[in-house]
């Protein structure tokens, strides 16, 4: 029997793409706020990273509005903090902020604050528990949705005093998690054609989680916003990346693609490849 086609183990999430209405707004939140900092500005678009790779890049789109909540598109961008400590002291920093939070959840495997960018981007800021912690229920991983220790969690940042320099140089993009048009479409292309392993099944209740390597997931898919396509001239997601280890993986994945007739945009050390709704992907190597 044939093997299935798998994504190699060390596949991860490089970064997010978004539009927003004003760099200006949107870089107060970002750098100012949040601790991320600008590593290329080219005309109406930003880089940022927390380190020296691209986390999150924004693009200027003035005049745009909101995606309306009933309609497919981004649920959130998942900004993975490395310590308990590194998400307390965030989360401590936009209280002084007085940044608005949507709500808090443990999620067995990872610890999650939930907002929004001043443009209507969902995020996600989380620290995951050690992976050997995480709850299975057979062949898944079993997260759950539980009330979060907020009180704990913020006595954390006690654990580090000193001053605020941004955020955690260890941070990343963990996972994104998108509103689907339809879950069979998304298990199609997510798992069948690219490769990605269901590792929680949710269906019952609207969604797929989805990764490589046997993280919690890498990509959450889920119908809870219905199948419409929202408005032109909205804001969102305009790209994300999946990094791949190496050359030979994104050319294999590439030709995969194309030999299920599958159309692929190549450049530079990789391709572009669109899901079912048209959300566009990157691929290419660390």
């Amino acid at each position: 029997m044939t093997t299935p086609y798998r994504l190699p183990a060390e596949t991860h999430i490089g970064y997010a793409h978004l539009s927003v209405a004003s760099l200006d707004q949107a870089l107060d939140f970002y750098e100012r706020q949040l601790g991320l900092h600008p590593i290329r500005h080219d005309n109406a678009t930003v880089t940022l990273s927390a380190n020296d790779q691209s986390h999150i890049i924004l693009t200027e789109k003035p005049g745009a509005t909101p995606k309306p909540g009933r309609a497919i598109g981004l649920y959130h961008v998942a900004i993975r903090l490395p310590s308990r400590v590194a998400l307390a002291r965030v989360f401590a920093r936009l209280i002084q902020e007085r940044y608005p939070f949507g709500g808090f959840s443990d999620h067995a495997v990872s610890e999650a604050l939930y907002l929004s960018d001043p443009d209507g981007n969902g995020l996600e800021l989380y620290t995951d528990r050690p992976r050997d912690q995480w709850p299975r229920r057979g062949d898944q991983i079993a997260m759950v949705t539980e009330p979060l220790d907020i009180d704990d969690l913020l006595n954390q940042a006690e654990q580090d005093s000193s001053p605020w320099q941004g955020i955690d140089s260890k941070t990343d993009v963990g996972h994104v998690h998108l509103h689907v048009s339809s879950l069979e479409r998304a298990h199609a292309f997510y798992v069948d054609l690219l490769g990605m392993d269901l590792v929680a099944d949710w269906r019952a209740h609207g969604a797929l989680f989805v990764s490589a390597g046997g993280y919690h997931h890498h990509l959450g898919l889920n119908i809870w916003a219905g199948s419409a396509k929202p408005p032109t001239n909205t804001l969102g997601l305009l790209e994300y990346s999946l990094v791949l280890p190496d050359q030979t993986s994104v050319e294999a994945l590439q030709t995969r693609l194309t030999t299920h007739g599958h159309p692929v945009e190549a450049i530079s050390g990789g391709f572009i490849v669109a899901d079912m709704d048209g959300n566009r992907l990157r691929i290419n190597q660390l």
